[in-house]
């Protein structure tokens, strides 16, 4: 039996010690790699009493990919890219990535509807775990751009699944929007783009002294900016932050040089995390520091710089494997969305995480607007914070609970794609769908073959 621990799965056919993104609970799975949908047909058929459950590039950060002593499928095999640029849409198979779509359609004019703070994301897991990106406020989640998906149930069978279907197949489909890869195998999905003249975003930058002002100039901005979020220095007790918004640049905005290349997508990477850090290196002097720097770096007021894609969507893909930093204990991205009217939440968050001294560099605050038709879909209308803080920080679990407690008071939930220690009854109190969803989900997979660790510890 080989064991090891992966992310994204390298081998196939064998036993392997699997995790989520922030490195924490490890479970054995037996994994498969599909080449196509009879490959995933034949794996349902053969699937255990423990199970089956698809899984990409392990980007989600607790157990939502991973299921002990299941079969687990390795679907970045299912990778095919076919665009039509006549209709602006794409359709990719279930384990295409983001990262190779931007390669296939940003040359081509094209930009993807909505994309999370990594491009290291299949369209399965997007679909999945239903993503948002910096332009929620405008353009709402991954799923509301999906056309149509292909699925596989538990059965064999194959579905075609639209949001304009028959009542049952648009149930279906927003069942598996958001689903967390819980209502069957996702085989590929048609989704539409955004035209573009350029590969340069135009992005305005402002560093804010305080949450206060962070929030209030977020909010006049809802209406002019496209894309929008704020870095928050989450050990200073200010809460100051540092905004960027904007908007793909049009080719008229480049300078004559440039315009030849308008469209010249590259990602590059300048690093790879060393395999082994010590898990005290991230601790309270050393992230304070480093976001004074951070802070400190950011210009008063910038207007209209252009920047190109990867560094203004993801530009924590510049480091490979970057959430080794957090050391051998892993670390927890704290995630949650509350109305406008319980705004105070926000730095009420923040300061419980400087009270049990959880050192975060990575603390994000972002829009959110109408909430789409997906039964499990994460984002309402209101405030989004995440915060990424080491696992082992004493007292952290503690302080978590109680946050859950004001975000579930406030009428909030917690993001499942996020999630690695809430429990099944701050689920049922905080996605008020959740029985629908699950009548839902118990008609597609009357048997429960498709679970996950996730699924198993929230009683999904």
């Amino acid at each position: 039996m080989t064991m090891s621990t992966v992310s994204p799965l390298r081998t196939t056919g064998e036993e392997q010690l699997l995790t989520g993104w922030g490195r924490t609970s490890p479970s054995l799975a037996r994994v498969r790699a599909p080449r196509d949908t009879a490959d995933i047909e034949q794996a349902i058929a053969e699937a255990g009493p423990r199970g089956l459950l698809a899984r990409g590039l392990g980007r989600s950060y607790g157990d939502a990919a991973q299921s002990g002593g299941a079969t687990v499928l390795d679907m970045t095999g299912v990778s095919a890219l076919d665009l039509d640029a006549n209709a602006g849409t794409l359709t990719a198979g279930a384990g295409a990535s983001i990262d190779s779509i931007l390669r296939r359609i940003v040359p081509a004019g094209f930009f993807v509807p909505v994309t999370p703070g990594t491009r290291m994301v299949t369209v399965g897991g997007a679909i999945a775990a239903d993503v948002h990106g910096k332009n929620h406020h405008v353009d709402g989640t991954f799923g509301s751009h999906v056309l149509r998906l292909g699925l596989v149930g538990s059965t064999g069978e194959r579905h075609e699944l639209s949001p304009t279907g028959s009542k049952r197949e648009q149930e279906d489909f927003w069942a598996t929007v958001g689903g967390m890869g819980l209502t069957g195998v996702i085989t590929d999905a048609t989704v539409d783009l955004i035209p573009i003249t350029s590969s340069l975003i135009s992005v305005d930058t402002e560093r804010v002294p305080d949450l206060d002002s962070v929030m209030a100039s977020m909010i006049e901005g809802d209406d002019r900016y496209r894309y929008s979020v704020a870095w928050i220095d989450s050990v200073h007790p200010s809460g100051r932050g540092v905004i960027t918004r904007g908007d793909h640049a049009d080719l008229s905005q480049l300078p004559p040089e440039q315009r030849s290349s308008a469209l010249t997508y590259r990602a590059k990477v300048v690093g790879t995390a060393p395999p082994f850090i010590p898990g005290r290196l991230l601790n309270k002097l050393t992230v304070r520091a480093f976001n004074e720097a951070w802070y400190r770096k950011a210009p008063q007021r910038r207007i209209a710089e252009l920047q190109p894609i990867a560094e203004f969507f993801h530009p924590l893909d510049f480091v490979q494997e970057w959430n080794r930093v957090y050391g051998p204990g892993g670390f927890v991205q704290y995630q949650f969305v509350v109305p406008d009217s319980a705004s105070e939440v926000v730095g009420t968050a923040l300061r419980t995480l400087q009270r049990v001294g959880a050192p975060s560099f990575l603390t994000v605050l972002k829009r959110f607007g109408a909430a789409n038709p997906g039964p499990l879909s994460f984002p309402q209308p209101g405030w989004t914070l995440a915060a990424d803080v080491p696992a082992r920080v004493p007292g952290l679990g503690r302080a978590l609970d109680q946050l859950d407690e004001l975000v579930a008071g406030a009428g909030g939930r917690l993001y499942l794609a996020k999630d690695s220690r809430q429990s099944p009854d701050m689920l049922a109190r905080t996605y008020p769908r959740l029985a629908e969803w699950q009548a839902i989900h118990d008609r597609m997979d009357p048997t429960g073959l498709f679970t996950s660790d996730l699924a198993r510890r929230l009683s999904l």
